[in-house]
């Protein structure tokens, strides 16, 4: 049999806001679920240490660390997460998935300590009958066996029914057979899980009211994930039909799409249902970067909440606007999720956004020195992607102090080339006090062949003498990104007095041809 939501006939449910200082129970399954990430496998440190930051700093109030049975490794572990959560009045807080496998996994369980098994158990009836060649009577039965032999052993028992999201589709009699056949077990919480990923918001609200309003004495979970991309509209819609709590990851770790992400589950939950969870929003960020480091995933940079741009405007009409009774906010404000705004530099910077960020510094310059550090900010970002914060002291020590002297000495042009087995070699065209003159030399390498034609044009042309270079520095400022910004600063000796000029650009040469340039301005 197949149902479907909002059939001719049949009552709707009507979305509606729920009260506020409600509480949604959270529960964390990074630990487990997570780790079915394809190429994700925490040591036993790293899970003892995420599972101590997800208890102790997010204040999840449980979590879900491993599926019995797996490995001996396995088995150590989840002994040594529950030997800490003894030790601290935790283990409460500690779930473990177990099977339908005769007291089998209550076994391994118990031996490392545990006392909440989520029993593993089939939501649809194709699982039922293909999977485990089961007739929905044999498995009902299967699962009070199993719910009895964990209760005698002294555990609490949670319910997964695997692929309940195709069972409530597809098979919507053989869910309620299931659930009328073990609803007065000694079970703790029924968990919906999305296994699949397939639901939409509305599925998700109108299958959920419907166990929710059948069965309205029993605590209900929702699992989502996120093939389509909607796993937290289904936990907000899965919240609005009545469910008790919700199952995400930290990053949204998981299978094939992952899970719900903790991060904007959290922050769905606190401003558009107006309900707590408990969780400390402003350890999010530290939590995810642990996790992203542990697990090798890396967080996209334009995830919500927790994604390395997500609070960083572009835009000078933006930053403008943050500056204008804050136009450009909503109500993720970063500092909730322990973070700051920032305002990225580059080609679609204004002066507003400069602003904002030597505020940030503790730089004050004027109106004209402010466009001028916006001219070379907009120039740089049309060259590359971004230009960092860190960057900026630089990009005002280069512009500020050398835009006031008197250009006698420009670069009309330049053209270097490298290959293997030859010298690179340099053609120049210079204009000095208004006359060109244009040379070729080689080098040892394309900054010195440069030079060496800079230098036929004063010595052998002006019969000039030519300072003699005796540094050569580059650094890259702290921070930044090595395809945004080089500083190239060179030391020269001229008539007993040393020089010393920088150059910044995102190519080394180019960083040290302009310090070059601003060297022959202070002779000139």
């Amino acid at each position: 049999m197949r149902s479907e939501p909002m059939e001719a006939g049949e009552k709707t449910y009507t979305h509606k806001r729920m009260p506020r200082g409600g509480h949604v129970e959270i529960m964390d399954t990074t630990l487990r679920d997570g780790e079915q990430t394809s190429g994700v496998s925490f040591s036993k440190q790293e899970k003892l240490n995420i599972a101590k930051l997800l208890l102790t700093e997010l204040h999840v109030p449980r979590i879900e660390v491993a599926s019995a049975r797996v490995s001996t490794g396995e088995k150590e572990t989840v002994k040594a997460v529950l030997d800490w959560a003894h030790r601290h009045g935790r283990a409460h807080q500690i779930e473990v998935l177990g099977f339908l496998d005769k007291g089998e996994s209550v076994k391994w369980i118990s031996d490392v300590g545990g006392s909440v098994i989520n029993l593993l158990s089939k939501g649809s009836e194709n699982h039922c009958i293909h999977q485990l060649k089961q007739t929905p009577e044999q498995h009902a039965q299967a699962i009070k066996e199993e719910v009895r032999r964990a209760r005698e052993a002294g555990m609490k028992v949670n319910l997964y029914l695997e692929d309940w999201s195709n069972g409530a589709k597809n098979s919507p009699d053989y869910v309620y057979y299931i659930m009328d056949a073990i609803k007065d077990e000694e079970i703790e919480r029924f968990m919906l899980p999305d296994t699949l990923g397939i639901l939409t918001p509305t599925q998700t609200f109108y299958y959920v009211k419907r166990m929710v309003t059948r069965y309205p004495g029993l605590h209900f979970d929702f699992h989502a994930h996120n093939d389509y991309d909607l796993a937290a509209g289904n936990v907000f819609a899965a919240i609005q039909a009545g469910v008790k709590g919700v199952h995400c990851t930290i990053n949204g770790l998981g299978e094939r799409a992952g899970n719900a992400t903790l991060s904007s589950t959290v922050a769905v939950i606190h401003d558009h249902l107006g309900l707590v969870t408990g969780i400390d929003e402003k350890k999010i960020n530290k939590v995810s970067h642990i996790v992203e480091s542990f697990s090798g995933i890396s967080v996209p940079p334009n995830k919500p909440i927790i994604g390395e741009n997500v609070f960083t405007q572009c835009a000078g009409v933006h930053a403008d606007g943050d500056s204008k009774n804050n136009l450009y906010y909503n109500d993720l404000l970063p500092e909730r999720f322990g973070r700051e705004r920032e305002y990225a530099l580059g080609k679609t910077s204004g002066k507003a956004n400069i602003r904002k960020n030597l505020e940030s510094l503790g730089i004050e310059l004027d109106e004209e020195d402010v466009r001028k550090v916006t001219e070379r900010v907009i120039e740089l970002g049309d060259r590359k992607e971004i230009v960092t914060q860190s960057d900026l002291p630089y990009i005002v020590a280069d512009v500020v102090k050398h835009s006031r002297m008197k250009c006698r000495v420009k670069i009309v042009n330049y053209y270097l080339s490298l290959a293997k087995g030859l010298s690179p070699t340099a053609t120049i065209c210079i204009e000095i006090d208004g006359k060109r003159y244009q040379e070729s030399a080689t080098g040892d390498g394309q900054y010195n062949a440069f030079v060496k034609a800079v230098r036929k044009v004063y010595e052998r042309r002006l019969k000039l003498k030519f300072p003699t270079l005796v540094s050569y520095q580059v650094n890259i400022p702290p921070g930044g990104r090595t395809d945004a910004l080089v500083q190239a600063t060179i030391g020269w000796e001229y008539n007993g007095q040393t020089l010393k000029t920088r150059g910044l650009d995102p190519d080394q040469t180019e960083a040290a041809i302009q310090a070059t340039i601003k060297m022959l301005n202070m002779i000139q």
